[in-house]
């Protein structure tokens, strides 16, 4: 391996060693948001809250060092965590027992052998398949679910898992646990972590109010006030594990392990996707995917739970100005620093504001933007953005993601079968033609039809093809030309009915035309039997040729408009 080469493809283009500072200051930022968030999601996936930090320590390096991302963030995360919870509460485990501390990294491990077979497989390829408005719909679906796991923590009461509806059933029962005081540390630190954002973006808000929230705990005994703080944390580097194997359980483990590496590959890919196409750089989703094998292994080693990509955490650092992967280095080592020093201090934080903190993230990586410019633009691209989001909400990531999918192929297959099309003549001291519906002053040309098509014919558009056609002819029509220049591809149902089309003018004595096709359209005539259109003539590459042939000349003869032509539904 050329070891500058590969130095070199971990830093974005325009690179300087001034960005060091502002990484190394993303990690370190990273490795504290990340003692709330990995604390709580490690108990949500049924372990002791210090293998959140064990998860946010490792893991993240390995990931640093492959990843072709320039700027995620790699750890324990909602996704996975939560369906972890639910696999070993499917299983009887219980939440936090010695049974779910030895299944937990059996179930990781499971996971990373079948990341590495989707590597094997190069199966991170379909992701580029997915358009962008699934990917802003899924990542706000996620961001939101999150957050409605989050939202009880912020009046004292517990973490959800599961679903929208089951979110919500929680928050309502969680409101037995109401405390006025964390409700109010919790939305005063999101509004001004938002407003501060707005206003002095680089500033580390989160790690402010972080330090304040200590100082105000320290300062008012918050804890005899009925706020929650985090739990201890025994301090110290983890040690490997030694796996313990439930074969009575290993084929379930292996089934919900399937699922949860589906989901980390999906839902990783398209987050770190969506910002490398906003940055502007290639992401390598078969080496993502070795990345995230590598990193779940390292994890079920030390007897984490599976991890994935962290929206919320990769907010905060391109918030902060975070650049290359120099951050996850950083967050690791920082991480390290956290775990023998300072877990003595994690029991003065205040879990309101943590989870403030957290929220206040989410909210900034919901695309929110890109639904309002959806909404203006493309009512399709809309609803696809909206059922992706609403489909995570609803019923979990994966489903979220093929609603989105197969709502993306039906737009595709929506726009095979109803192309851009309409009929184009002459603006009177102009060259070239125009469209008829676009140009106030284009005028048909008297006695020509001349309609351009801007797709590929095949067996579910040529009735359109053909109905657009004969609803414009009329008494006075002589000739119809095919303005073909976007048609690239016919099939043999089209070729039949462009040949009876062809046979019916000429009983009719109108003249039919082929102009501007590609050349590989004459192939496809041939090959299905319509070799005649080009024999005869019918087929030309110029159009202008064609009005020699039929002895029309500058200035054209103009018609009267006919108001078909300016309701054609879709125009090129």
């Amino acid at each position: 391996m050329d070891i500058k080469a590969y130095i070199k493809s971990k830093f974005p283009e325009g690179y300087t060693p001034l960005y060091i500072a502002k990484d190394i200051l993303s990690g370190v930022i990273v490795a504290l948001i990340s003692i709330p968030i990995s604390m709580g999601y490690a108990q949500i996936a049924g372990l002791p809250m210090i293998y959140g930090l064990y998860g946010s320590l490792f893991p993240i390096l390995i990931f640093g060092i492959l990843t072709t991302s320039y700027d995620f963030v790699f750890g324990v995360d909602a996704a996975p965590a939560a369906l972890t919870g639910a696999s070993i509460a499917a299983l009887g485990i219980a939440s936090g027992s010695e049974e779910a501390v030895r299944a937990v990294p059996v179930l990781t491990i499971l996971v990373s052998l079948w990341l590495l077979l989707f590597y094997f497989l190069n199966a991170g390829r379909a992701v580029k398949y997915i358009s962008v408005p699934v990917m802003g719909g899924f990542i706000t679906g996620i961001c939101l679910e999150i957050i409605s796991m989050q939202i009880p923590k912020l009046w004292g009461g517990s973490p959800g898992t599961g679903e929208l509806p089951e979110l919500i059933i929680h928050m309502i029962k969680e409101l037995s646990s109401f405390n006025a005081l964390s409700l109010i540390l919790g939305l005063i630190t999101i509004a001004i972590i938002l407003v501060f954002r707005r206003l002095i973006p680089k500033l580390p808000m989160s790690v402010i109010m972080l330090v304040i929230g200590g100082i105000l705990n320290v300062s008012f005994h918050l804890e005899d006030h009925g706020v929650k703080l985090l739990p201890e944390a025994a301090s110290g580097l983890p040690l490997p594990k030694l796996l313990h194997i439930d074969y009575t359980i290993l084929p379930e483990l292996s089934f919900s392990a399937l699922t949860i590496a589906l989901v980390i590959m999906s839902e990783t890919l398209l987050a770190s996707r969506s910002n490398a196409i906003e940055d502007g750089y290639d992401l390598k989703p078969k080496r993502e995917v070795l990345a995230y094998s590598l990193a779940n292994f390292v994890a079920g080693v030390f007897g984490c739970c599976p991890v994935n990509a962290s929206v919320s955490r990769t907010t905060i650092v391109r918030q902060f100005g975070g650049r290359s992967q120099i951050m996850s280095i950083f967050a690791s080592i920082s991480m390290i620093f956290i775990l023998i020093f300072c877990t003595n201090f994690i029991p003065l934080l205040p879990v309101p504001i943590l989870t403030a903190i957290i929220i206040s993230a989410l909210i900034s990586a919901c695309e929110f933007e890109l639904a309002h410019r959806l909404k203006n633009s493309s009512r399709s691209d809309f609803i696809i953005f909206m059922s992706a989001c609403v489909g995570v909400l609803l019923f979990g990531t994966v489903y979220g993601v093929v609603i989105g999918v197969l709502l993306s192929f039906f737009a595709v297959i929506r726009e095979a079968v109803n192309p851009p099309r309409t009929f184009v003549g002459v603006r009177p001291g102009h060259e070239g033609i125009y469209s008829l519906k676009a140009h106030k002053d284009a005028r048909p040309i008297q006695g020509t039809v001349i309609y351009r098509f801007g797709g590929n014919l095949f067996f579910a558009n040529i009735d359109t093809f053909v109905n657009d056609i004969e609803k414009v002819i009329d008494e006075h029509t002589r000739v119809v030309i095919i303005y073909a220049s976007g048609i690239n591809n016919v099939d043999i149902t089209a070729t039949d009915r462009v040949m009876a089309l062809y046979k019916n003018l000429r009983k009719r004595d109108i003249l039919f035309y082929i102009a501007e096709n590609d050349g590989i359209v004459n192939g496809e005539l041939r090959r299905y039997g319509a070799g005649e259109l080009i024999d005869e003539g019918v087929v030309q590459n110029d159009i202008e040729k064609i009005f020699d042939m039929i002895k029309l000349k500058n200035p054209y003869p103009l018609a009267e408009e006919n108001p078909y032509f300016q309701n054609i539904e879709k125009e090129s």
